[in-house]
């Protein structure tokens, strides 16, 4: 028996629910019967491989107290570091003090050459602080939906629309998109007949049917897409266009949009025509770039603008006036020169 072979065999049955006596065969190279071998001797080693009956058949690894360690190789050791010390700041609700314990555990156990690297890519690396982007997550409603995708099993869950009306959905999922610290649950919508883009914030207690999902097709070329293309749909059709004086490449890189919605006028101007969330945020967002520039429309952007220049500078007045000192004072001429008071 090929010791190799028996720990590929071990790292596929970790990667996916259930798999059959001919697909493993298949990744394997070898016949269904020395899979059923090879199965054999991992429950020997105490590895709970569940197989089911029939013409096919299919093997799972059962979950368990005692299920020895996971085997990772050095790719997937460094990845899950990486990952954990990035969700020590992440979108999820309460994950970060687990994944500072999760990664102490793991690092204990790396070889030094891993450890290295995880250390080096930690000590080049500096996160960008600021305020939270974006509302967390309930950990547990992420892990459910994400084996619900990956098992194709229709599930039901309470969710609160935009207009944050309480209802009840009953879907097929097809996966989670992350954006920031936002994520989002691609499912198609069985009441309503049709795909949909659920915000995973708003999801509460889901729960697996037992129901597998019928084939579909995603239209889209993947959940990603789909879910871009349904925020853009969901955004005002109100356009924010403004005549900024910096090239189209400068504004590309600082405002974070995408070329279609600029246009160069010449090399140190270009118009900038986007679809905001809110003008707000645009206002706030174009203030803080440093470049000067004009408000063609709409009007209610110039308006904002005018209120938080309005706000700032009274905001700064005070630092103005310690900073210039103490107003000077006239002086007295209501009385004659000499005169004691």
């Amino acid at each position: 028996m090929s010791s190799a072979r028996l720990l590929q065999l071990l790292s596929l049955l970790q990667t996916r629910r259930e798999w059959s006596g001919p697909e493993l065969s298949e990744r394997l190279g070898v016949t269904v019967r020395t899979v059923r071998r090879d199965v054999e001797r991992l429950r020997d080693l105490g590895y709970p491989v569940h197989a089911t009956l029939g013409k096919v058949g299919g093997y799972r690894l059962e979950a368990g107290t005692a299920l020895p360690p996971l085997l990772l190789d050095d790719e997937e050791a460094v990845a899950i570091a990486v990952g954990l010390r990035g969700a020590a700041g992440g979108a999820v609700e309460g994950i970060g003090e687990a994944s500072v314990r999760a990664l102490a555990k793991l690092e204990q156990i790396l070889p030094a050459r891993l450890r290295r690297r995880v250390g080096a890519l930690h000590a080049a690396t500096t996160p960008l602080t600021g305020p939270p982007a974006g509302p967390a997550v309930d950990p547990e409603t992420l892990t459910v939906l994400a084996a619900a995708s990956r098992d194709r099993e229709r599930i039901r869950f309470a969710y609160r629309d935009t207009g944050g009306a309480d209802t009840s959905r009953l879907a097929d999922p097809h996966g989670l998109v992350t954006a920031g610290r936002r994520w989002y649950l691609v499912a198609y919508d069985t009441g309503r007949e049709d795909w949909r883009t659920f915000r995973v914030d708003r999801v509460s207690r889901p729960h697996p049917t037992g129901v597998r999902c019928p084939p579909r097709d995603l239209p889209a070329d993947d959940a990603a897409a789909f879910v871009t293309r349904s925020l853009a749909r969901s955004r005002p059709l109100r356009q924010a266009v403004l005549t900024v004086h910096a090239s189209a490449e400068e504004l590309i890189d600082r405002f974070r949009v995408t070329g279609a919605e600029v246009e160069p006028v010449d090399e140190r101007t270009c118009v900038l025509r986007t679809a905001p969330d809110s003008l707000e945020y645009t206002a706030l967002r174009i203030a803080y770039l440093d470049l000067d520039f004009e408000v063609v429309e709409p009007p209610e952007l110039a308006e904002r603008l005018a209120a938080v220049g309005t706000r700032l500078t009274r905001a700064a007045a005070p630092s103005r006036q310690a900073a210039d000192g103490p107003p000077a004072t006239a002086p007295d001429t209501s009385r004659p020169p000499g005169t004691r008071t």
